[in-house]
């Protein structure tokens, strides 16, 4: 129950302040300052519930710890329907504060930071940027966390250096797709945000996935392992 209650708290923090970031200040900090938001939110969650969980607060990330042998897969499913419900919960208070607006807020029209490609959405890219993008991304992302939090590594600075990753995706990726590289941080605003972003999220989900799986491998097959 601990692990489930410290993942969904995470999980929760993640998309309410990340994608807060967006929806309430993004015209004020502009992508620099959603991409920090989202980093230091990481970095402030992987102190307060990486000693319980490991702050996972990332579907992809789990499958990428199952695989790579860091976590059973009987605690999988645990970990990630927590994951969901806090994206949920997340994205819920998000659009109260969105809504709660002075003049009205238009979720439908301004989204929810919600993610997406192709024509009215950001830098506009396609299918194909988009889902590269995610993979390669979630790729790397996972990458470091798995290497960050070997045996060996320095775990003291292991939260910083993972917020860290993340604020990087997010500088270059924001314009391409808002950034996913964790399913539950795109189906938590998908589903306030309207039929369109639930219509995409297949791919912030497979993309992420599948990045993370070929993570997992190189590191259960020694390869990224520390002598």
């Amino acid at each position: 129950m601990k692990h489930a209650v410290a993942e969904f708290i995470g999980t929760m923090t993640l998309v309410l302040f990340g994608c807060g970031a967006a929806v309430i200040a993004g015209g004020d900090i502009g992508l620099t300052g959603i991409s920090f938001a989202f980093g230091l939110a990481l970095i402030g969650m992987a102190y307060g519930i990486g000693n319980v969980s490991g702050c996972h607060i990332n579907p992809a990330v789990t499958i990428g710890a199952v695989i790579a042998g860091r976590l059973p897969s009987s605690k999988a499913l645990t970990y990630i329907l927590s994951q969901l419900a806090g994206a949920v919960a997340g994205a819920a208070i998000l659009y109260i504060i969105a809504t709660g607006k002075g003049g009205g807020y238009d979720v439908t029209a301004s989204g929810l930071g919600q993610n997406g490609w192709g024509a009215g959405y950001l830098g506009e890219y396609n299918m194909v940027s988009a889902f590269v993008f995610e993979l390669v991304a979630t790729f790397l992302f996972v990458v470091v966390i798995l290497g960050a939090t070997g045996a060996g590594a320095p775990a003291a600075v292991a939260g910083m250096a993972i917020g860290l990753t993340l604020v990087v995706i997010h500088l270059v990726g924001i314009n391409v797709t808002g950034v996913s590289v964790n399913p539950a941080r795109s189906f938590g605003p998908a589903l306030f945000a309207g039929d369109h972003a639930m219509g995409q999220l297949w791919l912030f989900i497979v993309a992420p996935v599948l990045g993370a799986t070929a993570a997992g491998v190189l590191f259960k097959s020694g390869m990224l392992d520390a002598d």
